[in-house]
C-alpha cells in the first residue's frame, strides 16, 4: 500500500499546473473615445477685437440671446446690436452701419404674428414693414401689401439696397407679402409661423415666391422727413 500512496502523491505534484486557473496573459487596449457624436454650441461669445467676418450659426428662425463679452482695451466702436446682428446676417460688424434699423428690428423680433395687427401684441407683413419705413427711414407707406407694391419704382433683385421692400407672389391674389430688404439677401418681415424674423431671399420657398424689389418714390415720404 505504501508504493501506492508514493504514486499518487507524485501524481498530484505533477498535475497540479493542470488544475491551476488560466491567466490571460495578454494585455487589453483601451477602448478609443468616440469622437464622431456631434458638438452643439451653446453660446455665443462676440469678441470685438476682430472685425473678421465669422461664420453664421445656424439659427433656424430662433433669436439669438443677448449676451456679448467686450474685452478690456478694445475701443467702443461698435454697438452689441452690431454684433448681434453681424452674426444673424453673417456679414462683417463694420457693415452694419444704420444703427436705428437695427434698433428698431431688435425692438419688434419675435413678435408673432397676426392678421391685421400692428402692435407689439401681434403685427402682419403690411404693418410691420409701413411701421420700419416710417420710424427709421421716414417714409410713409400705404396700408396693404399690394398699395405698397404699386407705390414703388420696381427695382430687380441684383439691384436691391438696404431699406428697399421685397415683396412676393405666395397666393393666387397678386402680392401678398412684403418684407424690408437689410443687405447679403438678408430680410426682415412678419412671417407667419415665426413672426419678426430675418430670412434670406435664397431659401426655396422665398426664392420662388419673390416678385419684385421696391424702391418707395419720393413724394411718398412722410412730410417734413
Amino acid at each position: 500500500m505504501r508504493w501506492i500512496s508514493i504514486v499518487l502523491i507524485a501524481f498530484l505534484a505533477c498535475s497540479c499546473t493542470a488544475l491551476k486557473p488560466v491567466i490571460n496573459t495578454r494585455t487589453e487596449k483601451p477602448v478609443a473615445k468616440d469622437n464622431t457624436q456631434p458638438h452643439f454650441i451653446e453660446n455665443i461669445t462676440v469678441d470685438p477685437s476682430s472685425s473678421a467676418r465669422r461664420p453664421s450659426p445656424t439659427v433656424n428662425n430662433t433669436r439669438i440671446a443677448n449676451t456679448f463679452t467686450i474685452q478690456q482695451g478694445v475701443p467702443e466702436a461698435y454697438n452689441p446690436i452690431q454684433f448681434k446682428y453681424s452674426i444673424l446676417m453673417d456679414v462683417p460688424v463694420e457693415a452694419l452701419t444704420n444703427l436705428k434699423l437695427f434698433a428698431f428690428i431688435d425692438e419688434w423680433y419675435g413678435t408673432p404674428y397676426h392678421f391685421g395687427g400692428s402692435t407689439r401684441s401681434g403685427i402682419d407683413c403690411s404693418a410691420f414693414a409701413g411701421s420700419l419705413m416710417t420710424d427709421v427711414f421716414g417714409i410713409g407707406l400705404p396700408r396693404m401689401a399690394k398699395d405698397q407694391y404699386n407705390a414703388c419704382e420696381h427695382v430687380k433683385k441684383a439691384n436691391l439696397e438696404e431699406g428697399d421692400l421685397v415683396f412676393f407672389h405666395t397666393t393666387r391674389k397678386g402680392i401678398s407679402h412684403v418684407g424690408v430688404y437689410l443687405g447679403n439677401n438678408k430680410f426682415v418681415h412678419a412671417s407667419l409661423n415665426y413672426g419678426v424674423t430675418i430670412s434670406d431671399l435664397g431659401e426655396g420657398y422665398y426664392s420662388k415666391a419673390f416678385r419684385a424689389g421696391g424702391r418707395v418714390r419720393q413724394t411718398d415720404t412722410v412730410a417734413g422727413n
